[in-house]
This record gives C-alpha cells, sequence and structure tokens, in this order.
C-alpha cells in the first residue's frame, strides 16, 4: 500500500493546526514544519502524538517548504497550508488515485475560496490550482521563487476533481497583513533579478492587477467580497516596489 507523508508548514496558527492535523488523519505521518510560532501552535501540534514537530527558521517559502520534504519518509507528499482542509470526497479521491497501478507523478488540486465561511465564486479564484499531491523523488519546488513558490515535477502532472476548501480570508486586517508579507518576499525576488521599479510598476502593474480580477475575472459578480480581495491583492501588488526601491538603495 503507498503510504502518503501530509506535511505543514507554520507560523502563528494556532486557530488552525488542530483542525489541519485532524483533517490529515487519514495520512501515515503528519510532519509540522514551524518558523518559531510565538502563539500555541507548536503546544498544539506536539499534543497529537501521529505529529512530528521541527522548528526551522523562515527565509522564504521554497527553503522552508523544501525542508519540510526533506523529513518526509513515503513516497507521496500531500502538502497543505494550515489554512486548507480536504473534504471527505477529495480523500476519496487520494487514497483511490495513489492506489491506482499506473499513476501520475503529481495532481493539481483546484481551491474553492473561503472569505470567512462564505465561498467566492469568481474575483479570478475561479480557476485556482496548487500542486498538493506529488511524488517526493520526482519533485522539487525551485530556489528563484521566495513566494507563490513553484514545485518543479520531472515526470507527468494531472488533476483531481474534487476541490481543496481554502481559509485564507479571516479579516481584512490578517488578509492585509498577509498580503504585505508577501509583497516583502516577492521585492526581493525581485531584487534578486535584477528588476529596477519605475512609474509602469507602480501604476499600470497594481491597477491593472485590480481590474483583471475585478471586471474580467468578474470579482463584481462577488459583491462586497470581490471587492475586498481584489483591492487586497492589487495592494500587494503595489507594495512590493517601494520596498523594491529601498532594498535596491541597501
Amino acid at each position: 500500500m503507498p503510504k502518503i507523508s501530509a506535511l505543514i508548514i507554520t507560523l502563528n496558527e494556532a486557530k488552525n493546526i488542530g483542525f489541519v492535523i485532524e483533517n490529515l488523519s487519514f495520512a501515515d505521518e503528519i510532519i509540522v514544519v514551524d518558523s518559531f510560532s510565538e502563539d500555541e501552535t507548536v503546544l498544539i501540534a506536539n499534543s497529537y502524538p501521529n505529529v512530528k514537530v521541527f522548528q526551522h527558521p523562515f527565509e522564504d517559502f521554497t527553503k522552508q517548504r523544501n525542508f519540510a520534504l526533506s523529513k518526509a519518509n513515503y513516497e507521496w507528499i500531500l502538502f497543505l497550508d494550515a489554512d486548507e482542509r480536504v473534504t471527505t470526497p477529495l480523500r476519496e479521491e487520494i487514497v483511490s488515485t495513489i492506489n491506482q497501478e499506473n499513476t501520475e507523478d503529481a495532481y493539481y488540486f483546484y481551491r474553492k475560496f473561503m472569505f470567512k465561511n462564505e465561498p467566492l465564486h469568481f474575483s479570478g479564484w475561479q480557476t485556482d490550482k496548487n500542486i498538493r499531491l506529488f511524488k517526493k523523488k520526482k519533485s522539487k519546488y525551485t530556489e528563484d521563487r521566495l513566494v507563490h513558490e513553484v514545485l518543479k515535477v520531472e515526470g507527468s502532472v494531472s488533476s483531481l476533481k474534487n476541490k481543496l476548501i481554502h481559509y485564507s480570508y479571516h479579516s481584512f486586517k490578517s488578509y492585509k497583513q498577509k498580503m504585505v508579507n508577501y509583497a516583502h518576499l516577492k521585492a526581493k525576488e525581485l531584487h534578486n533579478k535584477g528588476v529596477k521599479p519605475n512609474a509602469f510598476h507602480y501604476v499600470i502593474k497594481p491597477l491593472y492587477k485590480f481590474l483583471h480580477a475585478y471586471i474580467l475575472r468578474m470579482g463584481i459578480l462577488d459583491g462586497r467580497k470581490g471587492f475586498i480581495i481584489c483591492y487586497l491583492n492589487a495592494l500587494s501588488v503595489y507594495k512590493r516596489y517601494p520596498i523594491l526601491k529601498e532594498i535596491s538603495k541597501k
């Protein structure tokens, strides 16, 4: 029987960690890599006997994910964020898929974005997908991406049918802070690529980000929720360039 290593990286996820660990109870091992949380994340994770907890300094998401991969013992990796949940149909599809005689080397999960406890149907999220299930020996996160990391798979890739639930938005304040944190990492990534900010980056890129999601990707149909998400995602694009300018000066 193929075995699954479930991996989670955390920072101050006390509100989520117990739920995601219990959600992953079907995995053969659960590994939590924590970047020195200041809340009770580690205490809660350690209270589960089937969980191994490692603390590792955070540099960027790619390095943190690759460190977690290095701790996995089994062939199949199921990588979840602390705010993601596997539904019962998706769990059954995962188990059925890896037990097939012929499998792909990695699988995309489509995600349903939750605004608090209500689904967001548009705003650019309707086709959102990430590789969450893959064979360890065939995959590694690419070093050139520090945020919105990319998994490089040496082999075949397909998609599962059932959606992963993504409880990303809890409050305006917390989601805004997440977007600002992403902006810092993206600015560092752009600096490493030699990008120099100009008027196009400050004005056109964030404006395009908002209009593309709100108009072309029909965020307007999500009402107030859609406006908030499209605005905050555009804000993240805007914030990265003043940060990039400061990094470049140094």
